[in-house]
C-alpha cells in the first residue's frame, strides 16, 4: 500500500471559518474526510498533519521519509510567503511533492517560494485541487518519477533517516 502525507501549513485548520468568501465553508474536519475516503478508494494509506510553525512541518517531512513515505501533498499556506527552510527541506527530499492552493494565488498576486521545490502543483479549484493532488502525487509515484528509491539512490534516503531525531 502506497502511503501519503497530506501536510496543511499555517491557518489550515481554521478552514471553513476563515475567509469563506475565498476557501470556501467546508472545514478542516470535512475535508479530512473527504481526503481520507478518495485515498481509500486509491488503496492509499494518508497521514494528515497540520502546522502552524514552520519548523513543525519540516520535522514532519523528514520523519515522513523515516516512515516510508511514498509522497506528499501540501498546502504551505501562510508560509508560501517566506517558506524558505520548508523549500530547502523539500529540495532534500528524496520523494515527490505536489503542492496545492485552493485559490489561484497567482491571480491574487502571490508567490509561493516552496513550489519550485515541488514536482508539480494544483491551484485554484477549491477543495477539488486537494483530490487532483493526491491524485497526481500517486501518477509521479507510479510512474517512478522523483522517487529517492529510484533516481535519488537508496544513499540519499539513508542520509535523511540518519538526520531525524
Amino acid at each position: 500500500m502506497r502511503n501519503i502525507l497530506l501536510l496543511q501549513g499555517a491557518n489550515m485548520s481554521f478552514l471553513g471559518r476563515r475567509q469563506p468568501e475565498l476557501y470556501g465553508t467546508t472545514t478542516a474536519a470535512e475535508l479530512d474526510t473527504l481526503m481520507h475516503a478518495h485515498a481509500a478508494s486509491r488503496g492509499v494509506a494518508l497521514s494528515i498533519t497540520y502546522t502552524h510553525m514552520e519548523g513543525e512541518a519540516i520535522a514532519r517531512l523528514y520523519r515522513a521519509v523515516a516512515e516510508g513515505c511514498d509522497g506528499i501533498v501540501m498546502n504551505p499556506a501562510g508560509f508560501l510567503y517566506a517558506g524558505y527552510a520548508l523549500r530547502d527541506c523539500l529540495r532534500a527530499l528524496p520523494l515527490p511533492c505536489i503542492e496545492v492552493h485552493m485559490t489561484n494565488i497567482e491571480k491574487r498576486g502571490m508567490r509561493s517560494v516552496t513550489i519550485e521545490a515541488c514536482a508539480g502543483a494544483v491551484i485554484g479549484f477549491g477543495i477539488q485541487s486537494y483530490l487532483l493532488g493526491l491524485d497526481a502525487v500517486l501518477a509521479v509515484v507510479d510512474a517512478g518519477k522523483h522517487t529517492g528509491r529510484s533516481d535519488r539512490g537508496a544513499q540519499a534516503l539513508s542520509d535523511l533517516q540518519s538526520q531525524v531525531f
